[in-house]
């Protein structure tokens, strides 16, 4: 006899216990494999055949995982913004909910276990590369690659990216939603191959080989995290006491090397909210900064442009001569740098009118070349600033430009003492595996790394202290699978998923639901 669908209620309990797992795997605590149990969870509660049942099924999923995620949210942009942003994000996987369903009804998926493996998997993909582009130029925070550093599935981010990393951890959380009902049918058969291809699947990322050796010298950078007065939305009401803490800290760097001894030295996001370029007297700081140690410095600042509104930038500082050269943030951040909709959100929350002006997008990618006597030849930095170290063709231009390091200027100060830092330095790890580069993130405040092109941290310093790391980073110009497929394996996930909705949907026809049922509970 066909099996009943399970009870409404119950797919409620196994959405919320899913969601909360799944938030679980991010930082902190990072417990990764709570992510493949929060994803067999959701699983087994989108169970029903009914697309609107299982779309309210995916939104309370949703919302039990990126709400706790982004907590950080509340604390820096208001309780409003929080709640509003937990809400798109979750009403992505209520996309997602009602789009397995179609989906499913396709004759051959309701009958394979096999297929419905894949063709879930290949759904929550597209669902993520959706969030990353839409609305507002999306906001993948959420991506299931990021909780994964640690895992024996990161190196799969060299090989396909995190399309790739996602869809791994999906699949192995089907197949122990799979094995669970095939226990309960006593199918031992089904168990034993659904668990042994989980435990295959995570195993394959230790098959693959990352390469950590220098290809091209050694760089030797000063990381300075200056560390800022207060924290909170309060943190930068001190402009001169930032600017001042950073210059403090590129000196104490001083400690550790001789003046000469560096290739670069990087400050971070906002190391400075005054413009060297339009202000003498912090010019006069950073250039003072600069000649003694008697390297170049990479440094976070802000320019308000004649024409209005500001730019995100860093800009490369060679002692005794200034700006040699910049890059600006292409992706400020919606409703934090920039208001869309101002008119309307005013509406909602009158904090929008704190963003004074609006931060205006760069249109290069972030390549800064750094000419290096000790070298004797053009070094490539790809960098890359704040929040764009979650957007998969920021950091992969950035390489392809011919970075041969990364470095992720970071202000976390807004942010206070929550989450945030370390599930930046989570992407961060990630993004190092994925392209196969050394990669330093400096915050103002916290957390700032050094790590290597295999993930591994080799030097992380504590939230709001002033603190300065000293590291030889391996060059590298070998460009991984990853890097060189680019953005083609999203663009084939996204047509097999409109693919198979479609199918799901044109074949429902043909199949009895109690049929259908069968096979899904």
């Amino acid at each position: 006899m066909p099996a009943r669908e399970p009870a409404r209620w119950w797919t409620l309990v196994l959405a919320v216990a899913g969601g909360v797992l799944t938030r679980l795997a991010f930082p902190a605590p990072g417990w990764w494999g709570a992510a493949f149990v929060g994803v067999a969870l959701l699983f087994l509660a989108l169970r029903r055949d009914s697309a609107r049942w299982n779309a309210l099924v995916g939104l309370v999923w949703g919302l039990a995982f990126v709400a706790p995620l982004i907590t950080w949210a509340d604390g820096a942009v208001g309780q409003i913004p929080w709640i509003a942003l937990s809400t798109l994000e979750a009403l992505l996987f209520a996309l997602f909910g009602a789009a397995w369903a179609w989906a499913r009804r396709g004759n051959a998926v309701w009958r394979s276990a096999g297929l419905q493996v894949v063709v879930f998997a290949i759904l929550f993909v597209a669902i993520e590369e959706l969030a990353a582009a839409w609305p507002f130029g999306g906001f993948p925070w959420a991506r299931l690659a990021f909780s994964q550093a640690d895992s024996p599935l990161a190196p799969l981010a060299s090989l396909g990216g995190t399309p790739l990393l996602t869809g791994s951890v999906v699949v192995v959380g089907v197949l122990l939603a799979q094995a669970v009902l095939a226990a309960r049918r006593l199918q031992v058969a089904r168990v034993v191959v659904a668990t042994a291809v989980a435990a295959a699947v995570l195993l394959l990322g230790l098959l693959v080989p990352l390469d950590t050796q220098a290809e091209k010298g050694y760089l030797r950078v000063g990381a300075v995290q200056g560390n800022v007065p207060g924290t909170g939305l309060d943190a930068f009401g001190q402009r001169e006491a930032v600017l001042d803490n950073h210059v403090t800290g590129t000196l104490a760097l001083l400690d550790q090397v001789e003046p000469g001894q560096l290739d670069l030295v990087l400050w971070p996001e906002n190391g400075t909210d005054i413009d060297p370029q339009a202000d003498q007297k912090a010019a006069d700081l950073i250039d003072g900064a600069a000649q003694a140690v008697g390297a170049p410095m990479l440094v976070g600042t802000v320019q308000y442009p004649p024409s209005g509104g500001r730019y995100n930038t860093a800009v490369l500082w060679e002692p005794g001569v200034g700006v040699t050269a910049s890059y600006t943030k292409q992706h400020p951040a919606p409703f934090a740098e920039y208001i869309p909709i101002r008119s309307f959100v005013r509406h909602f929350s009158s904090a929008v009118d704190l963003v004074t002006r609006d931060m205006i997008a760069g249109d290069r990618p972030g390549y800064v070349p750094l000419e290096s006597e000790r070298l004797g030849r053009t070094v490539g930095i790809g960098d890359v600033i704040c929040f764009e170290v979650a957007y998969d063709g920021i950091v992969r231009e950035a390489v392809r430009s011919g970075g041969e390091v990364l470095v992720v200027q970071t202000n976390n100060a807004s942010f206070g003492v929550s989450d945030e830092s370390t599930q930046q330095l989570a992407m961060s790890r990630i993004r190092a595996i994925e392209h196969g580069r050394a990669t330093v993130q400096i915050s103002t405040v916290g957390v700032s790394a050094v790590i290597d092109p295999n993930g591994v941290v080799s030097q992380q310093t504590g939230l709001f202290t002033a603190e300065q790391m000293v590291a030889n980073l391996p060059l590298r110009d070998t460009l991984t699978p990853a890097t060189r497929l680019g953005s083609w394996p999203a663009w084939i996930i996204d047509a097999l998923a409109v693919c198979v909705v479609l199918a799901g949907m044109a074949g429902a026809h043909r199949v009895r639901r109690a049929d259908r049922n069968e096979t899904a509970a």
